[in-house]
C-alpha cells in the first residue's frame, strides 16, 4: 500500500498511555485533517508517523515497510515533517532554510541545480520568494511558518505531515495554505494535518479523523454535530453552503 497502515499503535510517557489501539489506513492520495482537543495524541501520532517516536507500541508500516525498518534517508524522500514551529539560532536565510530540506537529496558537498529548482519552487508555492534573503530569525511567526513548508516541499515528498500548519497566520494565508494542501492531495500526495480548527477541516480536507483521549473517536468525510459534542465537550450548530461543504458555528 502507498500510505501509512497503522495497527493497534500505542504510545506511553512517563507511565502515562497517551495513545491506545489506534487502528488506521492512510493510502495516497488524500488530505486528512486530525484534530481533537489538547492532549488527545494528535501531535503524538504525527510524531510516530514521521519516524521521530521510535518506541510506540503495535505497528506502523510506511509502503508496506515497519517504519523502524525504514532507511532513515529513503524515508525523509518520500515522507516530510512540517512542525508547529522551527527554532533556528543561528544567522541562516529563508532561503537557507528551505535549502535544508533538499538534505536527503544531497549526494555531495555543494547544491546541485535541481537543488535550486526545487527550492525557487517551493517558496514560490507558499509565497515566500519576497523575504528569500532575509534573516530567518527575523521573520514573522507566520512568515516563519510558511518557510518551514517550503522547506518540507523543497524534499519533494509523496507524503507531507503538518502538526497545525496555519498556526500564526492570518486570515488569508490561512485559506491560502488549505487550498495548497487540497490541491497537492489532488496532484496525487498524501497530506495528514493536525489542526483545531473545524471549519478549516471541513472546508477542505476530504476525512476527517477526530481523536479523544488517545483512542480514534471518529474517521469520516465530516463530523456531526452528536460526534463534535462528545469530542470536545461542546454544543455546535451546523449549516451547509452551496457548495455542500458544513459550516460550525459554535454555542447554545
Amino acid at each position: 500500500m502507498s500510505g501509512f497502515s497503522l495497527r493497534q499503535v500505542g504510545m506511553r510517557y512517563d507511565g502515562a498511555e497517551v495513545l491506545r489501539r489506534v487502528t488506521l489506513d492512510f493510502p495516497a492520495p488524500q488530505f486528512v485533517a486530525l484534530v481533537g482537543p489538547n492532549g488527545a495524541g494528535k501531535s503524538t501520532l504525527l510524531g510516530i508517523m514521521a519516524g521521530l517516536r521510535r518506541s510506540y507500541a503495535g505497528s506502523c508500516a510506511y509502503g508496506n515497510l515497519e517504519l523502524r525498518s525504514w532507511n532513515r534517508r529513503a524515508f525523509a524522500r518520500q515522507v516530510a515533517f512540517v512542525p508547529q514551529s522551527l527554532r533556528v539560532e543561528f544567522p541562516f536565510t529563508a532561503e537557507q532554510v528551505v535549502l535544508m530540506g533538499r538534505t536527503p537529496h544531497c549526494d555531495g558537498l555543494f547544491e546541485s541545480p535541481e537543488d535550486f529548482a526545487a527550492v525557487d519552487e517551493a517558496m514560490a508555492t507558499t509565497a515566500t520568494l519576497a523575504f528569500r534573503r532575509r534573516d530567518f530569525r527575523s521573520l514573522s511567526g507566520g512568515e516563519r511558518q510558511r518557510v518551514i513548508l517550503a522547506s518540507a516541499l523543497a524534499q519533494r515528498p509523496r507524503t507531507l505531515l503538518l502538526d497545525e500548519p496555519a498556526t500564526f497566520l492570518d486570515l488569508r494565508h490561512q485559506i491560502a495554505i488549505y487550498r495548497l494542501l487540497a490541491a497537492l492531495s489532488r496532484q496525487g500526495l498524501l497530506i495528514i494535518a493536525a489542526t483545531h480548527d473545524l471549519n478549516l477541516a471541513a472546508s477542505y480536507a476530504g476525512r476527517i479523523v477526530a481523536l479523544r483521549a488517545g483512542e480514534v473517536a471518529a474517521d469520516a468525510p465530516a463530523l456531526d454535530t452528536d460526534t463534535i459534542r462528545e469530542v470536545f465537550g461542546v454544543e455546535v450548530r451546523m449549516l451547509h453552503g452551496a457548495h455542500g461543504k458544513p459550516w460550525i458555528f459554535y454555542g447554545d
